[in-house]
């Protein structure tokens, strides 16, 4: 008589069946990465825009502020708000995600103490490049600096929205998207790597230079967040460098 196997092997249907949660779940964090990575938003509401009459480009061909602020601002409440409604989906706190148990008025300190750091860092790095490699500076007037020199009205409105959408929209994002990478996407380390990378790439248009500064930032704020838990600091702390920025570039165009 034969007996059947006590501990017969999986058949690969069996075994297919195993994986196929980590692998759904993978593809579902790809799915939210690209979703929550602003350029399906930015390109729906920018239609919008465009066809409610806001016109992309001002009467001198340059990218137009009402438009630029309206996109920016309206992005970051629809991106916000959809990944809140993702980390709810998942079961997840919002609070936890992007404040931590880290007392606030610490992270707050901190990421104070870190503005003048960074700008240090990207001074440092933008006269290297000048020096080394001044190809890289290949953009002689960068579009985003351009809003500040509008006048006074129109520099305190690049301020706000380089707070809201800069300091706040985008380090809640790097949050949201860093933690998608450590579950699911390879790790903490690939995370910090192409979010850094993409980070940079969004600023092409001011020039390879930017694209490079705004890269290395944009993996110093994942790292503190990392480290720390925290969304406060590196929000703060962006927001600084950002709102210091556009004051540089305001007082500059009026001498």
């Amino acid at each position: 008589m034969v007996y059947p196997d006590p501990d017969p092997v999986p058949s690969a249907a069996a075994a297919g069946d195993e994986v196929s949660p980590a692998r759904r779940r993978r593809v579902i964090a790809a799915i939210e990465v690209l979703l929550c990575s602003s350029l399906p938003t930015q390109i729906v509401i920018g239609q919008v825009l465009a066809a409610a009459g806001l016109d992309p480009r001002a009467e001198d061909g340059q990218l137009s502020p009402p438009f630029a602020f309206t996109l920016l601002l309206v992005d970051s409440i629809v991106l916000t708000a959809l990944m809140v409604a993702l980390t709810r989906a998942h079961g997840d706190s919002p609070r936890d995600l992007w404040l931590g148990s880290r007392p606030i008025v610490r992270e707050v300190g901190y990421g104070l103490a870190l503005v003048p750091i960074v700008f240090l860092i990207v001074g440092l790095l933008m006269t290297a490049i000048l020096r080394l490699l001044p190809g890289l500076h290949n953009v002689a007037e960068n579009p985003i600096e351009q809003l500040a020199t509008g006048g006074a009205h129109q520099a305190l409105m690049l301020g706000v929205i380089a707070v809201l959408a800069g300091g706040v929209r985008e380090e809640l994002q790097r949050a949201f998207l860093l933690r998608r990478f450590e579950q699911h996407l390879g790790g903490p380390v690939v995370g910090v790597i192409v979010l850094s990378i993409a980070f940079g790439l969004g600023h092409y248009p001011q020039g390879w230079d930017a694209v490079i500064a705004t890269g290395v930032l944009g993996a110093i704020w994942a790292i503190v967040y990392l480290r720390r838990r925290s969304s406060v600091a590196p929000i703060v702390s962006h927001a600084g460098f950002n709102a210091l920025e556009v004051l540089r570039v305001a007082v500059t165009s009026v001498r």
